[in-house]
């Protein structure tokens, strides 16, 4: 979807002085990227033109971003941040009143918050965007009535928002080194790759060494997980002098065997060491040494010493037991654990808790692990459920949805193939009760079939493109078939259960 900008030239950088809003900017953005940051634009601009308001919105998405216009910025009578991380270049907006959530509430709730950036603009009481130099908090969080629970989300999601790229790009590359080598290749992938070229193949020939080169680059790729998580949960706090400690901390958290748990806490004592530091007054002589020399050397040593001495062996020992509980699990406790990981990957649709869920399956995968692959593929399917059970229902009950709603459906097959849950929040938005339970109800049956059939995945991202990397791939698609159909007739039911005349399309085709 492309940027929002500016349907004409930039108002006057100069505010006039009457009391009437004309202009709101606002900055989207979502972990992913994806989908909840381009339709949070859409709901903020409608409402807009609903209030007679123009809303210039820069969508800071995984398509990278269009930045407003400086002119456009300096006109504006308000602010919205409407995101679940940190918003890049925050300091251009120093000094405007200011309206901050999450991401979901300018889908759910945009007439709101635009209201409220309207009440904000003529306020001069109202919580205003600091400035680059202000002595505040952390660049997530404004002071804008965040409380310091969403702060600590939206510098975690952060993390996870950098992390998932180097997710799939490594476990895409990982799956396809298993399907020309075979699952061997993890064994001896570094020394054929070391050892072999296309002019001295390896025993096995082409397609073994093809394998062992995808592997290890998948390898390499994924071994940056907890480092980035690490990283830009530092950058969420300390801004881009927090990023050498943070990725210090997420590799010291790998080399003691700390894991995803050792990168979130490191990346935290990271991120406000640097915060800390970078607040002390030093000389006039001094201050351009403090991002580039003093920040990152003593924040790291910091955190380094914390994380070697102190932290390391118990978050390592946390680490090994989480893994060693797992592979413990049996009988009725991999289904509970099944259907718990399902709820929470169609409880919000790619919000916070989904990605604790997929989090939580990506930081333990391992192909020597399979009580990790069958996480994993838990958590995949389960996470397909949502769009392609309203899609499903889209095609079962047309009347019961709205030609808009309709034409979603049809575009929800593949983004349920593809495995993006995003793909059922246009029905979420405009239907939350009905259809959140019914997809969590899908989500928990699929993940409690995929762990009681013991389906397994080694690839952390994919849908249906990664159908080879899956273990006992019927039973995985008879989970996910019996979780669709579930959603899907939980929601028919519950939308032809008190339902009026005026939610269903006008021009809706016979009921099949």
């Amino acid at each position: 979807m492309p940027e929002r900008e500016p349907d004409s030239a930039p108002a006057s950088a100069e505010r006039s002085d009457d009391a009437v809003v004309r202009t709101i900017v606002a900055v989207t953005a979502c972990p992913t990227g994806i989908a909840h940051t381009y339709m949070a634009a859409d709901s903020l601009v409608a409402a807009g033109e609903r209030a007679g308001i123009t809303v210039h919105v820069e969508t800071q998405g995984s398509s990278g971003s269009t930045p407003l216009d400086a002119a456009t910025i300096a006109a504006a009578d308000a602010v919205i941040f409407a995101t679940d991380v940190g918003v890049r270049g925050r300091e251009r907006f120093a000094g405007k009143p200011l309206v901050a959530s999450g991401v979901k509430r300018a889908i759910n709730e945009p007439d709101a918050m635009v209201t409220e950036a309207q009440r904000a603009a003529l306020d001069p009481a109202a919580p205003r965007v600091s400035g680059p130099d202000a002595e505040s908090e952390p660049a997530t969080a404004d002071s804008a009535g965040l409380g310091w629970g969403t702060r600590l989300r939206q510098i975690l999601l952060t993390g996870v928002s950098y992390m998932i790229p180097f997710v799939a790009a490594g476990g895409l590359l990982i799956a396809l080194g298993f399907l020309f080598g075979g699952y061997e290749i993890s064994d001896n992938a570094q020394t054929i790759v070391l050892d072999n070229s296309l002019t001295a193949l390896p025993e096995g020939g082409l397609a073994t060494y093809i394998g062992a080169v995808l592997f290890q680059l998948g390898a390499l790729a994924f071994g940056f997980l907890v480092p980035a998580l690490a990283g830009y949960i530092a950058f969420a706090i300390a801004d881009r002098p927090g990023l050498a400690p943070g990725f210090t901390a997420g590799a010291v958290a790998v080399f003691v065997g700390a894991g995803f748990l050792g990168g979130l806490v490191g990346g935290l004592i990271a991120g406000f060491a640097a915060l800390w530091i970078s607040k002390l007054a030093v000389p006039q002589w001094a201050r351009g040494l403090m991002p580039v020399v003093v920040i990152p050397l003593f924040a790291s040593l910091i955190v380094g010493a914390l994380m070697f001495v102190v932290l390391g062996k118990p978050l390592a020992a946390v680490t090994s037991g989480l893994t060693d509980w797992l592979n413990g699990l049996s009988g009725t406790s991999v289904i509970v654990l099944g259907v718990i990981l399902g709820l929470m990957m169609c409880f919000d649709l790619g919000g916070p808790v989904n990605k604790a869920a997929y989090a939580f399956a990506v930081a333990g995968l391992s192909v020597d692990d399979p009580a990790s692959l069958r996480i994993m593929a838990a958590v995949m399917a389960a996470g397909m459920v949502p769009p392609l059970a309203m899609a499903l229902a889209t095609v079962l009950r047309p009347r019961l949805f709205t030609p808009a709603e309709r034409e979603n459906g049809r575009a929800a097959w593949l983004l349920g193939a593809s495995f993006i849950s995003e793909g059922a929040i246009p029905f979420a938005a405009a239907d939350p009760l009905r259809v959140i339970p019914s997809m969590m109800v899908g989500g928990a049956v699929t993940g409690a079939l995929i762990m009681a059939a013991g389906a397994t995945l080694s690839a952390p991202h994919g849908g249906v493109f990664v159908f080879f990397a899956i273990g006992h791939l019927a039973w995985f698609l008879i989970a996910l078939a019996v979780g669709v159909l579930a959603a899907a007739l939980c929601v028919l039911a519950a939308k032809t259960f008190g339902r009026t005349t005026a939610a269903v399309g006008p021009s809706a085709p016979a009921t099949v």
